[in-house]
């Protein structure tokens, strides 16, 4: 390491010198340096790319990435009920060492987070043993049921971020009518996950010639535009705020932009899993790949990540869902859908990068301040005064990922065995290191 220049004196602070600094917010990408004090960050640009002040820990970035830590939007978790697949304690663990700082839990446990009293303890787990913060989205009607609302206003009160029906969609529009109604009151969001039920059930992949071919039973892209438009009809009727969680075709980013278009409030999300897998990487039916929404045709992806490269698409999610062997080793139709991805998200989100179909900027813009702003959360940019949630990135170094080295409980990843190039070295959470590459994790 060289050494730093030293300036003004800041005991127990930690200077990042040496580093690359990108901030999606402002825009910013250039070679610099980040002093944190405390909790946030004190000050940050060129001339801390030398320099660090007297007393300070400092810690050389090598000319590597430094930028807001993830805001991943979407991960399910066992915890409460179903701690076997996966506990607060261990889904932050993977998180940190995938340079997420902030995960948003989904409601789907058990029981359901539809009361207050689940929102309390979810949040009380996550203090006392989370290493990353953790937010979380309550049930948007009792039990998932898509049938009656859960109280929103009590569950909102309570610390729920946002609202969803989890991997079940709500097939009712009324309900869903009433849903953005009652949440536009409360200036609530309403993610939704975008597949009509009647039309997907019993579907195990992709309707497409591959499908034929593997003789698996497929749902057409249809199921989901269909929902998509129902709903964006619902929001241009009531001004709801609304979010579609993770779509998967073209044609669903196409209702989306017509919806933006109108300057409806409607964003719209996509999981790494569909920006870099199709539905051929299914190949002899590897479980793993087994997801819902499914994976797509190659086109579809395509256009994806042209949509995201355009910014039509707002959020990248990891759709961290973690399933265990005796849910996975089954016959591929059989097979309990979902995919771990909190430690992969970073890696396999650089592939787009590396193959020049998203720039760096614009790619950690939909994973660090996009999800930030839309939850009205603090994090997600380099800024003085901005909570210092960080993560250090070597976009470059290549590495094989071996499910058995994750710290997620379960270990059903897509990416296992591929080779991905792209490290996070580093993660810090409110000024403290939770997570440094080849050093036994500090928390």
């Amino acid at each position: 390491m060289k050494r730093a220049l030293q300036t003004a004196e800041a005991p127990g602070a930690t200077a990042f010198i040496n580093a690359r600094l990108i901030d999606p917010e402002s825009g910013r990408d250039e070679p610099g340096g980040l002093l944190v004090t405390g909790s946030t960050i004190a000050d940050l640009g060129s001339h801390l790319r030398r320099n660090a002040p007297q007393g300070a820990e400092v810690v050389d970035c090598h000319g590597h990435v430094l930028c807001p830590g993830i805001v991943d939007m979407q991960v399910f978790t066992g915890d409460p009920g179903q701690e076997h697949r996966e506990t607060l304690k261990t889904a932050s663990f993977a998180a940190a060492a995938g340079g997420v700082t902030t995960i948003i839990c989904m409601p789907d446990t058990e029981p359901v987070i539809d009361q207050v009293a689940l929102v309390d303890y979810v949040q009380r787990r996550a203090r006392e043993r989370a290493i990353v913060h953790v937010h979380i989205m309550a049930a948007v009607t009792r039990g998932l049921k898509g049938e009656e609302m859960a109280e929103l206003g009590l569950l909102q009160r309570a610390g729920a971020i946002a609202f969803t029906n989890g991997k079940s969609s709500i097939a009712n529009a009324r309900v869903m009518r009433n849903a953005l109604l009652y949440a536009r009151d409360f200036d609530a969001l309403l993610v939704h996950h975008t597949e009509d039920p009647h039309l997907s059930s019993g579907s195990a992949m992709n309707s497409s010639e591959m499908s034929t071919r593997l003789g698996l039973p497929g749902v057409h892209t249809f199921a989901e535009v269909i929902m998509v438009e129902r709903d964006v009809r619902l929001v241009e009727m009531t001004r709801g705020r609304y979010h579609a969680a993770t779509i998967s075709c073209r044609d669903s980013l196409d209702v989306v932009r017509r919806a933006k278009s109108k300057k409806l409030p409607v964003t719209c999300g996509v999981s790494i899993n569909h920006l870099t897998l199709n539905e051929n990487d299914i190949g002899p039916y590897r479980t793993f790949f087994k997801l819902r929404p499914p994976l797509r045709s190659e086109d579809d992806r395509a256009a994806l990540v042209r949509g995201l490269a355009d910014g039509d698409i707002d959020i990248i999610v990891s759709s961290h869902d973690p399933q265990d062997a005796d849910v996975k080793r089954r016959p591929f139709a059989e097979a309990a859908d979902g995919a771990i991805g909190l430690e992969t998200l970073v890696p396999a989100a650089l592939r787009l990068f590396h193959s020049g179909e998203v720039g760096l900027v614009p790619l950690l813009r939909a994973m660090t301040i996009n999800p930030a702003k839309l939850l009205g959360l603090p994090t997600g940019r380099l800024a003085k005064g901005a909570p210092a949630d960080l993560a250090l990135i070597d976009l470059n170094t290549p590495w094989v990922v071996d499910r058995e080295q994750m710290r997620a409980r379960s270990k059903n990843s897509p990416f296992d065995e591929q080779k991905v190039q792209g490290r996070v070295l580093r993660t810090m959470v409110d000024g403290r290191t939770v997570y440094q590459y080849g050093v036994t994790d500090r928390y």
